[in-house]
């Protein structure tokens, strides 16, 4: 778009520069281009400069003086050029090129924004993983918007995604779980029962209970905890499963940590450290030497008990990943997680792999707020609220807007009454109901016998509001956000984007009629209006969100 344009401008110059003698190639691929800050510094500034004068140990002033020469030989993008400060570079566009944005948008439609960028590279994207104990509960779903948000941008930006669900489906939450089935069962029976201190307490077990009663009444009081175990995780998952489709989330794979001890892979990961002289012996437990990989200690893999920790199967799990082919690998994991990610990375360096590859995506926790007073909740004791609650309250669009509303290190606060609201407060109403009102613009063209121009054979020197220059170039930056976005791992700057443009287009709107009565300015608008009409609902689709056309 118009920002690659200027940058092969800038090339350009750079390389005419070396061949005329004004500076070596020692700088080059390393200079970028910024958007100001302020207003007056351009629409676009360059380093260029300072870096050219760093490695030639000149000054930068100097330098700026003749990359401005150079820049100001362009009769096509550039309508000035000026030098400030230390030697920064602003580039002032002429108005006419914004407009060229336009085009391409019509002509891409819901392509805008894509690129190749992944060049159909492997990745995976690890989210969700919650362990099938209970229903998804809130922390559980800003993982897995936050985790189908990244796969949705790295599929547009040219990735060949898998999204995986990682099944922890062993160790001991897996027992307590079985043992909190049984107890509910022989408690419904009205026999004998013993709960487990620390079982799960919620009705769900009560529900599954009944289910195993109906079938064959009091036929399991002497069944083993794995009958009761393996009821429990497949009425849980099911449960799990149609909550993940309901907001839209499904997934192309299941992995099964069980699945690591069957296949012996865990004891082969012992077994291979032990072999690199990286695992001892010490209290009866199976340690791991992670300090040999920069951490603070080492850490046990197996307790004194003969049951591994869960760093164990987490690195079983990673190189599994690398022996499937995946080239990048993104995990979303909660804050809980921050202990043990050092260990299993260093657990994938002693395995011969590049940990490189694996990113870890961190989110903080979630604070529900109803009436301005937090929601307190606890998974154990059953007083939390679902998945499928909160979105019962607040519908899927805000659901998943709310989650992506801040970065995923940072805490975020999910008010409830204003998710639920319909004003301009409520930033998803905001920016659904800028794309309404476009389709209402374009009905009410319809209504007038006006047909939609296209840009291409629109006079566009007709948009010379402030408002949409600055909507103009919006619409120009929206590919390049999208690839950032992706490669940052940063959904929430999508979100970003979204409300900023709805509240441009909301102020333009307010202001000047998109209807005039000069028949070529009003074609202008309307190309205008049916560029950013598309870039809302490109930007919705990629968290997920609906572009409704009426509201």
């Amino acid at each position: 778009m118009i920002r690659s344009r200027l940058k092969n401008l800038l090339d350009q110059c750079f390389q005419q520069g070396v061949e005329q003698g004004l500076w070596s190639a020692a700088a080059a691929n390393l200079y970028n281009l910024e958007s100001p800050r302020h207003d007056g510094q351009g629409d676009f500034a360059t380093n260029f400069a300072m870096l050219v004068a760093g490695k030639e140990r000149r000054k930068p002033r100097e330098v700026a003086e003749q990359l401005a020469e150079l820049l100001r030989r362009d009769t096509t993008l550039l309508d000035k050029v000026e030098i400030a400060g230390p030697g920064f570079v602003n580039l002032f566009l002429k108005p006419t090129v914004w407009s060229s944005v336009l085009a391409p948008i019509a002509e891409q439609q819901e392509r805008f924004g894509l690129c190749d960028l992944g060049k159909g590279m492997k990745v995976m994207v690890e989210f969700v993983s919650a362990n099938p104990t209970g229903p998804l509960t809130v922390g559980h779903g800003r993982n897995a918007v936050l985790g189908d948000a990244v796969a949705r941008l790295l599929t547009a930006v040219g990735y060949d995604v898998t999204r995986e669900y990682y099944f922890n489906d062993a160790g001991r939450q897996m027992r307590v779980l079985a043992a909190s089935l049984k107890a509910r069962y022989l408690e419904k029976l009205g026999l004998p029962n013993e709960f487990p201190e620390d079982g799960y307490q919620g009705g769900y077990m009560y529900d599954i209970a009944q289910s195993m009663i109906d079938e064959a009444g009091d036929g399991f009081k002497d069944a083993d905890a794995n009958v009761f175990r393996k009821r429990a995780q497949e009425a849980i998952f099911a449960d799990i499963d149609t909550t993940l489709k309901r907001i839209g989330i499904i997934f192309d794979s299941y992995y099964n940590e069980h699945d690591l001890y069957e296949k012996g892979l865990i004891e082969d990961v012992v077994a291979e450290l032990r072999g690199k002289g990286l695992v001892y012996e010490q209290d009866d437990a199976t340690w791991f030497k992670t300090t040999e990989f920069g951490q603070p200690q080492d850490r046990v893999i197996i307790k004194n008990t003969g049951e591994p920790t869960y760093r164990l199967p987490d690195i079983a799990y990673h190189r599994e990943k690398f022996r499937r082919g995946f080239e990048r690998m993104v995990n979303v994991f909660g804050a809980d997680h921050i202990a043990t990610v050092p260990d299993v990375l260093a657990g994938i360096e002693a395995l011969g792999y590049d940990k490189s590859k694996v990113q870890v995506l961190m989110y903080q926790f979630v604070t529900l707020l109803r009436g301005g007073k937090q929601v307190k909740m606890s998974t154990r004791k059953a007083s939390y609220i679902t998945v499928d609650e909160l979105v019962d309250e607040v519908g899927i669009d805000a659901f998943r807007f709310f989650f992506l509303l801040r970065k995923s290190d940072s805490q975020l606060e999910f008010d409830l009454e204003l998710a639920k609201s319909q004003s301009q407060e409520n930033p998803v109403y905001y920016v659904q109901y800028a794309h309404a009102r476009l389709c209402s613009i374009e009905r009410l063209a319809e209504e007038r016998g006006i047909a939609l121009p296209e840009p291409a054979s629109t006079d566009l020197s007709h948009l010379q509001e402030a408002e949409e220059y600055q909507l103009l170039k919006t619409l120009a930056a929206y590919p390049g956000l999208v690839a950032d976005a992706a490669e940052t791992l940063a959904p929430h700057r999508l979100i970003f984007f979204l409300m900023e443009l709805a509240g441009q287009f909301h102020s333009f709107y307010n202001k000047h009629k998109v209807m005039t009565e000069e028949a070529q300015l009003t074609a202008a608008r309307l190309c205008l209006c049916q560029g950013i009409k598309t870039a809302l609902a490109n930007g919705l689709a990629l968290v997920g969100v609906s572009a409704p056309e009426r509201m």
